[in-house]
Parts: C-alpha cells; structure tokens; sequence
C-alpha cells in the first residue's frame, strides 16, 4: 500500500484549509484594491494570524498556528492602460511538539514573491496616447497570478503565466500559457520531485450578449514536467492530461444566481507498478450551484450544490497517486483537475471519486447595529458518497469498500471589527459513514484576526 502521506508532505485535506485561508485573504485583496483608475501609486500590506485545532482521523488533536506578512504595491499609469503588482509573503509556520506532518514543528516560509504582474489595456491606453480607439479591446497579462478558467473547477491556481484577451461585440477569447509555482506541491505525493514543474496550454470563450446568462466554453493542455530526484524502480509518474469544458453563469431570475459547469478529461497517466506503457484517462466532473439572495437589509442568502468528480474502482489506495493508484486494466476513470471547491473544513477531500451535496445560508443579524453590522453568520451542510464503491478517495483512512462517506455540518463567522481589522471563525464537525472502520467524529477548528495597512 503506498504511504498515506508519501514523503511526509501535507496531506490534501490541510492543503485545502489553507486554500481556504488564501481565499479570504484574495477577497481582503480585492476589496482594498478596487479597479484600476488613474495614474496611482498605492501600497500596504497585512498581517494575519489563524489557528487551527483539528482532529484528521489519524490524530485525535493536531495544532498549528499560521503568521502571514503581506507587503504589496501597486503602480497604474496612464490612465489605467499599464498596471503593475506585487506582493510578498513572509511566514511563519508552528505546530504544537509532534503536531506536523513532516517532523518540522516549526517553519519559516519566505520572503516569496506570492503575486507579481504586469497588465495592459488597450483601449485605455489609445485614450490616453490619443489613439484612434478601436471597438474592439486587447488585455495582456504577463507575470505571477491567480489564473482560472470557467468557474475554477479545472483550473484555479496561482501560475507564471502570459494570459492575452480579446474583447469583440459581445465574445471575450483568452489565451493562456503558463506553469505552476516550483514550490506548489504536487498532486502525486508518492512522487520524489524537489519542485513542481507543469505547464499549462488552454484558451476560453465567453459570450456576454444574453444580459443574465455568461455561457462560456474552454479547453486546457496539461504537460508533466516533473524530474524525479531518486528514481523508482518499475515505476514511471508522468501524467499528462486534456481538459474540455463548458457552462454558464448568471441568473435565472430575480435573486436566483446559477453557476454550472462540466468537464470532461482524457490523456495519459501511470498507474501502478506501470513503466513501459501507460494508461488511458477518460474522466469528467460536474459542478451546479444555485443561491437566493433575500430582499432586505440582512442580506440574507441560502445556497445549494451538487458537485461530481469520476472515480476509478481500480484505485484501490490513492485517486491521484501513480504507486497506489490505477490496476488491473489501462483506463483511468480517476478526475484530476487543478481547480478548487469547498468541500468542507473537517474532511476537506480532494473532488476525485466523489458525489458531494451542499446546502448553506448565512446573513448578517444586525444591519443596523454601530458595532455588529458588518457581522456574517454562516452555515454549510455536506453529504458525501464515493463514485465507486471500492474506489479511494484523498483521505487514506476512508478504508472500507463502501460507497457512503458521511455528513459534515460547518459554522461560520465574519466580523468587520474595523476598516483595517476582520476577525473570522469557523467551526466544522464530519460524522464518518460505512467507508471508514473508525467511526470517531472529526472537529475542526479555525480562528483568526486580519489587520491592514
């Protein structure tokens, strides 16, 4: 059986949490920051500190603190036609004695370049040259950045990457070549790499005409670059994939927002104990959302979800792992994509081998308070089943051939305490099914405080 955690690197549930920690900081981003305007030069910075109490099934109490020192600035010039950022990141990584998954209770990441790009308009910058403006608008943009295609369920991950868009009528084309981060782990954590090397190829087109719908259809070339540092005798890992996508967003009707998009994968991939030839990935992945936004000042809002990601029955030990992974036969059923969802906080699995229902709600209860006004409560209700019964999903100690995973209830709260302050909190609880012989409740805790400047 392969190691459930390879060479001791994080497992996908904790690379998860964090995402999500890097998602509220993306939105404190965006807020400060705004649209690009006129010729500007702004800088700032924040400083976060999380914590995170949790239980994984293989630990009953795992705790772990997160520092994070942020500096960014930012120069537009000309009107907006050229854009430059960049950000920093210094962190400072603790566990409580024994707590870590790689023996290094304490870390310091950094200073790392965590976003760096250069953006330009066209259409502004003929306004501001004097330019003859052209109806139809030229967007490039070259450096290091979140990159996602459709609704991220593919792809929505930070890459070195040149992305060129074309603005015509009522049609936006874009063009992306990119490459992961070197220090990104990797999906394959049976794989000795010393830095993630793939790259990336695709193009989307959206269709803006129709008002309340935004339908959108893209494709994506995924290339394996990796170097294995100590080679595995009668084992090869290469995995190159092709995406194929489509769907929509917008609104079905007032305060109804949908979001809808499905994938279809192919390509080549090694399963286990495979060398010479490889296997033949057919897989795909559905994701629908639907949300009511309630009329008043509460901004009271319930949502649900449905999200499938195909699985493989011959994946006995790992979804995405090449030693532990796909036997007996030369197809790969198993989706991986390099996009992201919530799928919970205590169980946070990899959407591979995964049927996952979702329901949720939150609102702010005083609107009107000087205090408590920008205070949002939340919920996320999760239901998990495997695609296939005998199939693995991300979490090693899902170790019976079972298809019912469990349930998991999620509680959520985000305090504005000031302009420069946000307090958030977030408490998750998963009740394991019939897939795992250890029927103990896992909890998961995190608590954290936003400050910038």
């Amino acid at each position: 059986m392969a190691p459930a955690f390879g060479q001791a690197r994080d497992p996908e549930a904790f690379v998860n949490r964090q995402r999500a920690i890097e998602e509220q900081v993306r939105a404190l981003r965006d807020r400060e920051l705004g649209p690009a305007g006129e010729t500007a030069f702004d800088y700032g910075g924040w400083y976060s500190f999380h914590l995170l109490i949790f239980d994984d099934g293989i630990e009953s109490s795992r705790t772990f603190r997160r520092h994070d020192l942020r500096l960014w600035g930012r120069a537009i010039l000309e009107g907006g036609a050229h854009e430059f950022y960049a950000r920093g990141r210094f962190s400072l990584l603790d566990f409580n004695s024994g707590d870590s998954f790689d023996g290094n209770d304490d870390d310091i990441e950094g200073p790392n370049l965590e976003r760096g790009c250069y953006r330009f308009d066209l259409q502004k910058a003929a306004r501001a040259y004097g330019w003859a403006v052209p109806e139809y608008n030229f967007n490039l943009q070259v450096g290091r950045d979140l990159v996602e295609l459709g609704t991220g369920l593919t792809l929505s991950a930070p890459l070195d990457h040149v992305a060129l868009t074309t603005t015509a009528s009522d049609f936006q084309l874009t063009g992306l070549i990119g490459r992961t981060i070197g220090s990104s782990q990797d999906f394959d954590l049976t794989r000795h790499t010393t830095r993630t090397r793939r790259a990336f190829f695709g193009a989307e087109l959206r269709y803006t005409g129709f008002g309340t719908h935004e339908p959108f259809a893209y494709i994506l070339w995924q290339r394996d670059h990796n170097r294995d540092a100590l080679p595995h005798l009668l084992q090869d890992f290469d995995y190159d994939s092709f995406y194929a996508g489509l769907g929509s967003t917008g609104e079905l009707t007032k305060g109804v927002r949908y979001l809808a998009e499905w994938v279809y994968e192919s390509g080549h991939s090694f399963g286990h104990r495979r060398f010479l030839d490889n296997d033949v990935i057919r897989a795909w992945a559905f994701d629908l959302q639907l949300e009511y936004l309630f009329k008043g000042p509460k901004m009271a809002r319930a949502s649900v979800e449905y999200l499938f990601a195909g699985g493989d029955s011959n994946r006995l030990d790992s979804p995405t792992d090449a030693i532990g992974g796909n036997r007996l036969n030369r197809q790969d059923n198993s989706f991986i994509g390099f996009g992201y969802r919530d799928t919970g906080l205590s169980l946070a699995p990899r959407y591979s081998n995964l049927h996952l229902w979702r329901a949720g709600g939150s609102f702010h209860p005083w609107p009107d308070h000087p205090r408590f006004a920008r205070l949002e409560l939340g919920t996320n209700w999760f239901l998990y089943y495997k695609n296939h019964r005998r199939g693995a999903i991300s979490d090693p100690t899902a170790d019976l051939p079972c298809g019912y995973l469990g349930w998991e209830t999620d509680y959520y709260a985000n305090w504005e305490l000031s302009a420069d302050l946000t307090w958030t909190a977030r408490l998750g609880a998963f009740f394991p099914g019939d897939a795992f012989s250890d029927q103990t409740s896992r909890t998961f805790l995190i608590t954290g405080i936003t400050w910038s400047f």
